[in-house]
């Protein structure tokens, strides 16, 4: 007979909610920022890592 797991379920709802609505946001920004079919695939991909720009800007005028 298997053992029972015990599972532990956390709340992560509220951020799950900021981390989509910025996704949403990065992806307005983006989509008219380019022009096309092309443009918007471009866009999703840039608003999928625009944390990554972020980070790079803040570390290099950090000078780290």
């Amino acid at each position: 007979m298997a053992k029972k797991q015990k599972v532990e379920v956390t709340n992560g709802a509220p951020w799950g909610y900021v981390l989509f609505m910025a996704y949403v946001g990065a992806l307005v920004y983006f989509v008219e920022r380019n022009e096309g079919f092309s443009g918007f695939l471009l866009a999703i991909l840039q608003a999928a890592v625009w944390p990554a720009y972020v980070l790079y800007e803040a570390l290099t005028s950090l000078a780290v």
